[in-house]
């Protein structure tokens, strides 16, 4: 299934571009589902997959009825304890739902959309209205952060012993929470892999939306390196309420060529990583499915783009390429199998002395050496680039190295690993 996760700057009309987006490749014969949390004119309001139009089905996300449904299920598998407790239950309609709730349910819905009820339809493509951009590159990046912290506190293997919890519930005097909280820790785990493994398919990308001007200029160069750093790729960078050109009016020919200016840069800056489709603005807010179609353009867009439409074909199924690679002089023996599908670029011939460097290279455009920490801790590499944060497992060949270095430069950044002679030991 095709996925096309749609951000921007706040105010920058994501929604709009999402559901013309979702209109575009229904009108090319896709079956397609639209995912937002806001109303959109002209669009049903149910929370489940309804029909809007030929080939397009839209959901809208409402994250106060999940918060309610996922706490009153809560209370049910701890009534033990809350007995024990003597804790009164709370009722559904005395529940407010709590920051954080919103993220959670649309990994929910995409939960959903991925593998569960929703995915039985057949979707062709997915098209989701993300939280503006700051708040959407956290979301994309907490399905990975939440499974580390559930095997962190609830590590699986502590499950093997759960053939003494039925003689420590007789020693205790009450039965043990132990089971019920590993199997809903499983049960967490197994849907937030299948958000991430949506997220990180080769089939997803993310989809752009700014409206060309100094504010957005700064908002994409700082998002640009967060959506390398967690490795999401870009497909286009929607352009949106693009003014006409050459307006006999001088206001409004004035803005016109700012926006041109901004175009331009954004145009040597993304391309030809990422196209630019220009939306044009239709001079009010649109107001149905016929000012959506308006924003589609029927042919090529102004500089040869195939407008929103463009990009929504299959790119194969499967796991897309990690970000980084590793390069090396020459292939030290033993890397193929101890660095397992990862890419290793030879630099040169391996030198005749010492021991081989292997360097961890990961791009991050944008990135200023003084917004960089890395540190390394254990078998994991924590890496803090400005506001955004990942932490990253080493693979088991660099493991066995200790790091020697590491330098920003040209855009990338090399981290340099050392094969430890105790736990890599030299070859004759």
């Amino acid at each position: 299934m095709r996925t096309v996760l749609v951000t921007g700057p706040g105010g920058a009309g994501r929604t709009t571009v999402a559901a013309a987006t979702a209109l575009a490749a229904a009108r090319r014969g896709r079956r397609t589902l639209l995912l937002t949390a806001d109303g959109i004119p002209g669009f049903p309001e149910d929370t489940e997959p309804t029909e809007v139009t030929d080939g397009l089905w839209s959901a809208r996300i409402d994250s106060g009825e999940h918060f309610r449904g996922e706490l009153l299920a809560l209370q049910d598998q701890a009534s033990v304890v809350l007995d024990l407790l003597g804790g009164n239950r709370l009722d559904g309609e005395e529940l407010t739902e709590l920051p954080g709730s919103t993220q959670l349910a649309l990994l929910h819905t995409l939960r959903r959309a991925a593998e569960g009820d929703w995915s039985r339809a057949g979707h062709d493509v997915l098209v989701v209205d993300l939280p503006p951009l700051r708040e959407a590159l956290a979301l994309l990046a907490l399905p990975e952060q939440l499974r580390r912290y559930l095997r962190r506190l609830l590590p699986p293997e502590r499950q093997a012993a759960r053939a003494l919890r039925p003689m420590l519930a007789q020693l205790a005097g009450v039965p043990m929470p132990a089971q019920w909280l590993y199997e809903a820790a499983a049960r967490r785990d197994a849907e937030l892999a299948a958000v991430q493994a949506l997220i990180e398919a080769r089939d997803t990308t993310v989809r752009l939306v700014a409206e060309p001007g100094p504010a957005a200029e700064d908002a994409l160069r700082t998002a640009r390196t967060g959506l390398a750093l967690h490795g999401l790729r870009v497909d286009a960078l929607a352009v949106n309420r693009v003014l006409p050109r050459h307006s006999a009016d001088p206001w409004f020919a004035e803005l016109a060529a700012q926006q041109e200016k901004t175009v331009d840069h954004w145009y040597e800056e993304w391309a030809p990583d990422a196209a630019l489709c220009e939306v044009p603005h239709l001079g009010r807010d649109p107001r149905g499915l016929d000012d959506l179609a308006r924003l589609v353009p029927a042919a090529d867009g102004p500089r040869g783009d195939d407008g929103l439409a463009g990009g929504l074909d299959g790119r194969g199924p499967g796991r897309a390429d990690a970000p980084w690679w590793v390069e090396s002089p020459g292939t030290p023996e033993g890397l193929d199998g101890l660095l397992p599908g990862a890419r290793i670029v030879t630099t040169g011939p391996p030198p005749g002395d010492g021991d081989p460097v292997l360097v961890w290279c990961l791009p991050l455009p944008g990135a200023a050496k003084k917004d960089l920490q890395l540190v390394r801790r254990g078998d994991e590499l924590l890496l803090t680039v400005g506001p955004f944060h990942r932490i990253v497992p080493l693979e088991s060949g660099l493991r066995r190295c200790t790091v020697s270095g590491a330098a920003l430069t040209d855009g990338v950044l090399r981290v340099r690993f050392t094969p430890d002679p105790g736990l890599w030991p030299r070859t004759g």
